[in-house]
């Protein structure tokens, strides 16, 4: 399967994707429109780049549904495959499509005149022609594109537990042409394997075509080309991400729960666990900043190293925020914070600054924007200079979190991509990317792909 990038690559493109919408399958989160007539019934292309965040679980990317027999979908099935189903009649492409930290590109390009039943239905991941399986009729005429209820995230009227959990980009359909994957993106000149997305402003939308390029964060469901814009149902302007394919940033890792009491939402920025979770991107060098909000004060944040599996297997550097805060570093809890003082107590709801400096093998706390006063011993967060506490060299790391002695303790990331929590003010590193609610320390950057690219 060809690279993406952004995600696996770190070469740049002369077009950009500016935001993406983040789709929280517990709160049914959707785009809705009834077609005010019928498009092209037999002839249409569906184009959208997707990171996943939810697995386990069929969820549609896009479709109709009027009953149990009328119906017409795009999605992720619950074997993590991706099908197109015509009331029945499946297509599917080959592999299973599980990474968390990926975004894919995928198309479904339909034209059921074609003599040939494999050209009637042909699917598409990262620019590489994926579909199998069986193939409507020729000539058929398919519900989706009908003056009925169509979704985006769900689908539609009759199906209505196959909620998208994860973020769209760019996404795109044409009506009455069958495209290919080429029309949307293309290939590196420099690295043939990496797949790069395209403007798409030039292509025929046709009647009922629409772009979603989720650049007004009060009208997610704004359409580009300038037709009717789709009703956003559950979706807040909070859910308008800077994570992009051509700009990914870290989220929490889905896959690796330690145990099945772990649990995530909003896109892997929120979890709730009884153990241990860590982040998608880990890195040996470079200097990275995130926040971490501690919905439940007794919970842990700050990094993990890939050393090995959770949870036997671990070198972990974290603050444990309580009524006594403790330090872990390197595995082991430490008698002292080292003449600083211990810390001040945490409350619910408080937010850590976490300065991963992974050029000098070290790390740095802070709380709502106050990092540790080192200079007199009070224990205090009331510092502008960062207080390091040194961790050992040779690893990668990942931001984590982790519970203390509680169990169901609730944290919500910011990668700055897409936070987990409110934001009020909002900072950006010093390349412009990210979206935090404290200023980033000098020197460090957000973890996104393109920051990786320079520093990573």
């Amino acid at each position: 399967m060809p690279l993406i990038l952004g995600t696996n690559s770190i070469k740049d493109t002369g077009y950009n994707i500016d935001n993406s919408c983040r789709f929280n399958a517990a709160d049914s989160a959707y785009l809705t429109r009834t077609f005010g007539s019928a498009g092209n019934r037999q002839k249409w292309t569906f184009s959208t780049w997707c990171k996943r965040a939810k697995f386990g679980a069929q969820q549609t990317l896009f479709g109709s549904s009027a009953d149990g027999s009328n119906y017409h979908l795009f999605y992720w099935g619950s074997d993590e495959t991706l099908t197109h189903n015509f009331s029945g009649t499946t297509t599917s492409a080959s592999g299973l499509f599980r990474d968390p930290s990926a975004w894919y590109h995928v198309v479904c390009a339909v034209d059921t005149t074609q003599g040939t039943a494999a050209n009637r239905v042909r699917l598409y991941v990262n620019g590489a022609e994926v579909g199998s399986g069986s193939y409507p009729d020729e000539d058929a005429e398919m519900i989706l594109n009908n003056n009925v209820r169509c979704d985006v995230g769900s689908s539609g009227a009759h199906f209505t537990s196959h909620m998208l959990g994860g973020y769209l980009a760019e996404t795109v359909f044409i009506d009455g042409t069958q495209y290919a994957a080429s029309d949307f993106g293309e290939f590196s000149e420099d690295s043939p394997t990496i797949w790069m997305p395209k403007d798409v402003s030039g292509l025929t939308f046709g009647t009922n075509g629409f772009w979603f390029d989720y650049k007004a964060s009060g009208t997610l469901g704004n359409d580009a080309n300038g037709g009717t814009d789709w009703t956003a149902t559950n979706l807040a302007a909070a859910d308008q991400a800077t994570d992009v394919p051509t700009n990914n940033f870290c989220t929490l890792n889905p896959l690796e729960a330690v145990t099945a009491t772990t649990t995530y939402a909003e896109g892997n920025t929120q979890g709730t666990t009884s153990n241990a979770a860590r982040a998608t991107f880990a890195v040996s060098n470079g200097k990275w900043y995130w926040e971490h909000k501690f919905v439940n004060k007794e919970a842990m944040g700050g990094v993990m190293a890939y050393n090995g599996f959770l949870p036997n297997a671990y070198t972990i550097n974290a603050l444990i925020q309580g009524s006594n805060p403790e330090l872990v570093l390197n595995g082991t809890e430490q008698s002292s914070w080292s003449g600083d003082g211990t810390p001040d107590a945490m409350v619910d709801n408080d937010i850590l600054n976490v300065a991963l400096d992974c050029d000098n093998n070290r790390i740095a706390f802070g709380v709502n924007g106050a990092y540790l006063n080192a200079t007199d011993g009070s224990g205090e967060w009331s510092g502008t200079t960062l207080n390091y506490y040194s961790i050992s060299d040779g690893y990668d790391y990942a931001p984590a979190f982790r519970t203390g002695s509680g169990t169901n303790r609730v944290s919500h990331m910011n990668f700055g991509g897409c936070p987990g929590f409110a934001i009020s003010s909002g900072n950006a590193d010093a390349n412009g990317y990210g979206n935090f609610e404290y200023a980033v320390p000098s020197g460090f950057f957000s973890l996104c792909s393109k920051n990786l690219a320079q520093y990573g």
